[in-house]
């Protein structure tokens, strides 16, 4: 399964988010490209533990059904999934800024390693092993990129 811990898979994603240009087509959602890089960026900062949102009510019933279905193989997050209401990004941001931010956030999470993943459980799944956490994130940009083209 492909992870933010495989050294591979994160200098991949560095490389979609380094390519992504001011014109980069949205293919669905309503985020513009720097809005959903900076939803990305809070994404890893729960990952490393930066933040620490408290359980969504409908996440304590079908987190742990969803994230069985989510994490089961490599099949990409669809399109439109909902986004938790704490990630939803909807001011203006600067698109070189996010990129630069969402680079040293996965940076942070790959070079720190399994130890330094947090232990809160994630808003929406609960509660994930370091594994789970590296297979969501990279799941979670991958779905971003292809969102926007990369």
């Amino acid at each position: 399964m492909r992870s933010l811990y495989q050294p591979e898979q994160a200098a991949e994603v560095k490389q979609r988010i380094a390519q992504l240009k001011p014109d980069s087509p949205r293919q669905w959602g309503k985020m513009n490209l720097a809005q959903a890089l900076a939803h990305c960026s809070a994404a890893m900062e729960m990952a490393v533990g930066v933040s620490n949102p408290a359980r969504m009510f409908l996440g304590r019933l079908l987190g742990g059904m969803v994230r069985s279905r989510v994490l089961k193989d490599e099949e990409p997050l669809r399109r439109n999934t909902p986004t938790a209401p704490t990630l939803v990004v909807a001011d203006e941001r600067d698109l070189e800024r996010e990129k630069q931010r969402l680079i040293g956030l996965v940076d942070r999470f790959a070079s720190a390693g399994p130890q330094a993943c947090t232990t809160h459980p994630h808003t929406f799944f609960g509660k994930l092993t370091p594994d789970e956490w590296a297979r969501l994130m990279y799941k979670h940009l991958d779905h971003h990129l292809r969102q926007f083209g990369a």
